[in-house]
């Protein structure tokens, strides 16, 4: 099957049929980087930050192999990887952490601009400490979501930025001269007892945010056994559970690579590692039915820079199918969202825990 950006298919596509698969930013970074990436060898060219494997497989289709890649969400892997195996390019490409291994020796980078900034600082510092020394990257998105600071920071790492022309509200911003490289090292901050690490593009940073915070004041005492924290962001939840009951065994996923290194990090920091097993997972992808009496869950409701409220019914679905029968629900939401007839649905009987002027606590008992 001859390759097209316009044949590119999401994963999974109930979770925001609205979005595309590849953008005006996708199709502007692969026409500037042509002459760089026709340069460049077997093994020299990363992509970091492709959606769902437009950057990736664009630039397999035009002759580039052992591409290096990585991407924040475990759904954007495996839509390229289901991309890749329906234009034949699955061996064209590898998928890889945000480590050394990722860029070192690079000679061209293709990069998604991140909205965060410490996040674009993480990757920026990673390509100058490793890469080659005239390596190039280029750095794109759409217009609405850059801003200036993101050519502050790349600054930081590179001696020359170039700037090109915007089209179809994308730009792409240039950067070459690495120096001063560094690898990511986790912000951490203690509140209310709990130390918070956190990389560059989790969730709410070393800080805890509202939502968390109120879910926390109210969460019940469990006995001995296991719980789970759904969609961990970087660990407050799992971290605190384990800290409170000196015999729980906790699991904390999310699909996020920056969440699961930050969660890790943060049960370490607390020194509970031993009992919070961190995994990156869709949901609870990896979960047999009925094998959970307790999930604490504070959902995104965000698809990318889009809200989209498809998310947590998801996840609730997902809790339901783990959950044992009497087990329970956890979950903190924005109250505007109103999910409770939802949680009724997909769970059981649903009561209100604690409310705030924004949040809301619910427990839901599996039917």
């Amino acid at each position: 099957m001859t390759f097209s950006l316009d044949d590119l298919r999401r994963w999974p596509d109930v979770e925001a049929p609205d979005l595309v698969a590849a953008d005006a930013a996708d199709r502007l970074l692969l026409d500037e980087s042509a002459p760089a990436r026709a340069d460049a060898g077997d093994g020299e060219l990363v992509v970091i930050g492709d959606g769902y494997g437009a950057l990736t497989l664009g630039a397999a289709s035009d002759g580039g192999r052992g591409i290096r890649v990585h991407q924040d969400p475990l759904t954007g892997e495996r839509a390229l990887a289901a991309n890749a195996e329906s234009f034949g390019l699955g061996d064209a490409f590898a998928s890889l952490p945000l480590s050394p291994g990722l860029v070192r020796d690079a000679r061209v980078v293709l990069l998604r601009l991140p909205r965060s900034l410490d996040a674009l600082r993480d990757i920026a510092g990673l390509i100058a400490a490793h890469a080659a020394p005239d390596v190039v990257v280029f750095a794109g998105g759409r217009v609405k979501h850059m801003t200036l600071a993101m050519n502050d920071v790349l600054r930081e790492s590179f001696t020359r930025l170039d700037v090109t022309h915007a089209r179809q509200k994308s730009r792409v911003l240039v950067a070459r001269g690495p120096h001063g490289g560094r690898d990511p090292v986790p912000l951490c901050a203690r509140h209310d007892g709990i130390i918070v690490c956190a990389f560059g593009g989790a969730f709410a940073g070393a800080s805890i945010d509202i939502g968390t915070r109120l879910l926390l004041q109210h969460l019940p005492p469990l006995p001995d056994g296991s719980a789970i924290d759904l969609a961990c962001g970087t660990g407050v939840v799992a971290t605190a559970l384990a800290l409170r009951h000196p015999s729980l065994h906790v699991l904390a996923c999310d699909q996020s690579a920056a969440a699961v290194t930050s969660a890790r990090a943060t049960a370490d920091a607390n020194g509970v590692a031993d009992r919070v097993e961190v995994v990156r997972d869709d949901m609870l992808g990896a979960q047999p039915d009925a094998s959970a009496s307790f999930i604490a869950l504070n959902p995104p409701f965000h698809s990318g820079s889009a809200v989209h409220e498809g998310i947590a019914p998801r996840m609730f679905a997902e809790a339901a199918r783990v959950l044992q029968p009497g087990g329970e629900l956890w979950a903190v939401w924005n109250s505007g969202l109103r999910y409770r007839p939802a949680l009724e649905r997909a769970v059981g009987p649903t009561r209100q825990v604690a409310r705030n002027t924004k949040f809301t606590v619910t427990a839901s008992t599996r039917r």
